[in-house]
């Protein structure tokens, strides 16, 4: 049984700005086969960002991940074992995923098997090989965490890394790209906007965050609209951060995106 990360998605009204910060920061490369009225899809050698446009009643932001497996069919059998966790046939138009599901606390994400008719574009052609910029983990926030890392063990056979013992987060991973499951509490968000269970940032592996920073800098000082939205200014703000800080120990430097969408970065050693 394998099972890999093969996508996170972003929903936003500025889509298209969004594709360009994502290549021009982090590199990430672009398919010649996009379709950019749908959506445009960025890529880092193993894991597509697909950042889709907003249409009406869609919430913007952190929206979903993708896992690929090698039989849908036993998928679906390992998922019948847990009650609530069930799944949806997608339109035959998206090009990375064939089936979206949920997991038994509601949390939803995509299913690809690696012979599905309708994967294309950077989804075919990512090729294993890793950029030197490229997603380590995706964090999800639910109320039940133990047993939703179960499910996802269970499921599709991730494996759980070891962590600190006062983590409380688990870490799923595929060996490459790791899935980190947050416990939620409403109590966590005391003195800041109050956040939903659901998707809470992606996080970054890169070769030096100073090198980082300084092709950030470089990037808005030749195109101030790819600036990113400043993080933990303010009371509200600060207490986000140091929130997103507790929350995410493996995370180094912590920014936004155009779009407020939250990154964590770490630096590879």
């Amino acid at each position: 049984m394998a099972a890999k990360i093969n996508h996170v998605a972003i929903v936003s009204q500025q889509y298209t700005l969004l594709a360009a910060y994502y290549q021009a920061v982090f590199k990430m490369k672009r398919s010649e086969k996009d379709r950019p009225m749908r959506a445009i899809t960025v890529g880092d050698g193993y894991v597509g960002l697909n950042i889709n446009p907003r249409k009406a009643g869609r919430p913007a932001g952190l929206d979903h991940f993708g896992i690929q497996v090698d039989d849908v069919e036993e998928t679906f059998a390992r998922m019948s074992r847990y009650p609530h966790a069930s799944y949806v046939q997608r339109p035959s138009t998206r090009p990375f995923a064939g089936i979206t599901a949920n997991d038994p606390d509601g949390n939803v994400f995509d299913i690809s098997q690696a012979q599905m008719k309708n994967r294309d574009a950077i989804y075919v052609e990512n090729t294993g090989e890793r950029a030197e910029r490229r997603i380590s983990h995706v964090a999800l926030r639910t109320l039940r965490p133990d047993e939703m890392a179960q499910f996802y063990v269970d499921v599709f056979g991730l494996v759980e890394q070891n962590s600190a013992s006062d983590d409380p987060n688990h870490y799923l991973s595929d060996g490459k790209v790791t899935l980190a499951i947050i416990p939620y509490k409403i109590q966590n968000y005391i003195g800041q906007s109050i956040l939903r269970t659901g998707m809470d940032h992606v996080g970054f592996e890169v070769e030096c965050i100073e090198a980082l920073k300084c092709d950030l800098d470089e990037v808005v000082g030749v195109n101030p609209c790819l600036q990113p939205i400043p993080v933990g200014l303010g009371k509200e703000q600060g207490a986000r951060l140091d929130l997103l800080k507790r929350q995410c120990p493996r995370g180094e430097w912590f920014l936004s995106d155009p779009d407020f969408t939250m990154i964590a970065v770490s630096q590879r050693t």
